[in-house]
């Protein structure tokens, strides 16, 4: 029953009707009365405090005044014109400005009435002002129930036009709740409830809308946070649990020839510690019968191709074959020349398959592939075509996960009977509590240290002003055979510009460095793909000295004799889009420099960039600022694991204690009664079943 009254349309509601239905369906994708409990304030503001007229300054963020309008004018004409009312009480006089809805706000407004009036001030000509305020008579607002907390609700202009700006909504709200008592379902089971001190639901949502303190808004803010978190961390856990209980995986239960005589003759280097741990988590997951599905996170030169091919060996060792896939054909190739370094001295047959693969080599490709003589296909999207059949494919490997749909990987498992483990590689630090939310279903690994001997790369910060410094430093570093990087911001809002920047930096830098004495070449995103991958060959093969780019370096190119990596425009790039460019360099034995180019005027935001690419190197302390910079926003991979992440209050970045402790409570419903089957879990189950969520099979797993 309270399912229903929460699905009733929200034009019954008293005071809104079809039209107003429709724009609030249109606006705000409110159609049902749970919809509008869920639209929740974006902030709260004190209604029974006033400001007398003296102490307004601009710094202050809202106020409200009580006064006398004494005179009213319009001002300009056209797109200049704007209505100045003068608001007047015993300490002084405020102007108050519109520049939009003149005619309307001129007829509602009465010279010698007293008004109410709350908005943000503002300074134009070293005069305080208030711009658009929000206005009722005092009469008004001695009728209406003040609260010390009102609620604010994001709104639009067509709202506001329409009567549905905030105050209207929580108007709709107050009207609503009176209806709403003992109908709002509890989703959370009263055990978890009592343990970790939470309020129930109808109260929390309550609080929301109507805080009767501060302690009470808190109270219920945690409340919903965590039930959204919960919800989403108990999907997660439930799908991995259906993946591990349903897809049976091949038993790699033998470590044999190939991986012994590789970790014994053939590895160059000690294993770190890190590198150690991970290939244990490994080697677990493959001898256990369960599908592996894990998730290698590691900093640029953290090890994980050599994790991904030991790997890769004990899939030899136990008879099946292995997939190697890369994003691009640069990288593809990259991998292949890695493996090929390492297996060469080893009897092991392998090979790379991608769009460029001549047809001769294809057809042999796919013979040994589908005979099993081929124990090993590195490629690229070419491995998901139809006609590439292995005959027992046990292992896949995904470099740079986010760069791969859902379905292309779904293609990839389904070349056999039974999908083969997966081992999913990426070098984009992910911060631990979006990780956990993002791949609550995969197993995650980390690499968090890079090999001994590895020369830490020096950032420095330079303004423009040490322009001529720059070019001497990157003279000094081509004349010790070293090659550098150029990169330009290419944001699309203002590509023309970006593209004049990027060719002027061109010719810049062509004149200082002239040919024939020096190479400079170019790469850039409008450039046809031959075009693109012969500038960026010749730059591999050391032909050039200086590479000028723009954000399409990609990630995992690998040329270890560049050393200089300088960002122009620094400022215009987020934390971990320097982070991965900085990660260019610093591949071979010698020491790499990173040096981040801006102009004098730097917002806060871009100080704190700065000032955290030159502090550290730690790919996952970056995220985490550039995470808490950003927010989550829209977070690459959101939509990989298939589980929507749609927060309303939770947020990513700042919630992380309340993710773990979410994360807790559901794998402690989940370890004892899996199927929600226990009555005091009826509640979840029945919330699953209304939310109709396909993705998550709650019936009995066999």
């Amino acid at each position: 029953m309270s399912e229903q009254f929460l699905q009733t349309s929200i034009a019954y509601l008293k005071g809104v009707g079809p039209k107003r239905a429709e724009t609030l369906e249109k606006q705000l994708n409110i159609k049902t009365y749970g919809d509008l409990i869920h639209h929740f304030p974006f902030r709260y503001e004190d209604r029974t405090k006033f400001y007398s007229i003296a102490e307004v300054h601009p710094n202050l963020p809202y106020v409200q005044l009580k006064g006398k309008i004494t005179f009213m004018e319009e001002v300009g004409a056209a797109r200049k014109k704007r209505l100045i009312a003068r608001l007047k009480d015993e300490s002084g006089q405020v102007d108050l400005v519109w520049f939009k809805g003149i005619k309307f706000i001129k007829s509602a407004i009465k010279i010698g009435e007293q008004y109410v009036v709350f908005a943000k001030p503002s300074s134009f000509n070293q005069k305080v002002n208030l711009v658009h305020p929000e206005m009722e008579s005092l009469v008004e607002y001695k009728n209406a129930v003040q609260s010390s907390m009102q609620p604010v609700y994001p709104s639009t202009e067509t709202l506001n036009k329409m009567g549905l700006g905030s105050k209207t909504i929580a108007k709709l709200n107050k009207r609503l709740f009176p209806q709403l008592e003992g109908k709002i379902d509890e989703n959370i089971p009263s055990t978890i409830l009592e343990e970790y001190n939470l309020i129930g639901r109808e109260e929390a949502l309550r609080n929301l809308h109507f805080p009767q303190s501060i302690e009470k808004l808190q109270a219920a803010q945690y409340r919903m946070k965590f039930e959204e978190l919960f919800l989403i961390q108990l999907e997660l856990i439930k799908l991995k649990l259906l993946k591990t209980q349903k897809s049976r995986g091949f038993v790699f239960d033998k470590i044999g020839a190939y991986f012994l005589d590789f970790y014994d003759n053939q590895l160059p280097f000690e294993l770190t510690q890190a590198q150690k741990r991970v290939l244990k988590e490994i080697r677990k997951d493959l001898g256990s019968g369960n599908q592996m599905n894990r998730l290698l996170q590691g900093d640029v030169g953290s090890g994980k191709t050599i994790v991904a091919l030991m790997s890769i060996l004990m899939a030899m060792d136990n008879g099946y074959q292995s997939a190697l896939m890369a994003p691009t054909e640069i990288l593809a190739t990259q991998h292949f020349d890695s493996v090929k370094e390492f297996l060469d001295q080893m009897n092991v047959k392998y090979a790379l398959l991608t769009g460029s693969t001549k047809t001769a080599e294809r057809r042999r490709i796919d013979e040994e592939l589908q005979s099993g003589e081929l124990q090993l296909l590195i490629g690229t999207h070419a491995l998901l075509e139809d006609k590439v059949k292995f005959k027992n494919l046990g292992l896949a490997v995904i470099d740079e996960q986010h760069r791969f749909g859902v379905a292309q990987r779904a293609k990839l498992w389904r070349k056999n009977t039974q999908a083969p483990h997966v081992l999913i590689m990426t070098a984009t630090p992910i911060p631990r509590t979006l990780a956990m939310t993002l791949y609550g279903d995969l197993e995650v690994s980390v690499i968090d240290e890079l090999p001994p001997g590895r020369k830490e790369i020096k950032t420095v910060h330079w303004y423009e002003s040490k322009r001529l410094r720059l070019f001497g430093f990157m003279d000094e570093e081509i004349k010790k055979g070293r090659q550098i990087y150029v990169v330009y911001p290419l944001i699309e809002e203002s590509e023309k510009m970006d593209y004049a920047n990027l060719e002027e930096g061109y010719q810049h830098l062509f004149k200082r460095f002239p040919p024939p004495k020096y190479k400079v070449s170019i790469v850039h995103g409008k450039m046809p793909a031959d075009t693109k991958a012969f500038e960026m060959n010749r730059f591999v093969r050391g032909e050039t000295d200086i590479m000028v780019s723009t954000t399409v370096i990609e990630v995992g190119v690998n040329v270890p004799n560049a050393s200089v990596m300088i960002i122009e425009s620094a400022e215009r790039f987020g934390l971990s889009q320097l982070h991965q460019l900085r990660g260019r360099v610093g591949r071979g034995a010698e020491q790499s420099y990173c040096i981040l180019m801006t102009g004098n005027k730097l917002s806060n935001d871009g100080k704190l960039r700065m000032k955290t690419m030159t502090a550290t190197n730690d790919g996952f302390q970056i995220a985490e600022v550039d995470m808490k910079l950003r927010g989550p926003g829209d977070l690459q991979g959101t939509q990989q694991s298939g589980t929507p992440i749609n927060l309303k209050l939770a947020n990513l970045a700042t919630d992380g204690d309340i993710i773990e402790v979410a994360r807790d409570a559901a794998k402690s419903i989940l370890k004892t009664d899996p199927n929600l089957d226990l009555p005091q879990n009826a509640c979840l189950l029945n919330f699953f079943r209304n939310k109709k969520r396909e993705k998550v099979n709650w019936s009995r797993i066999s």
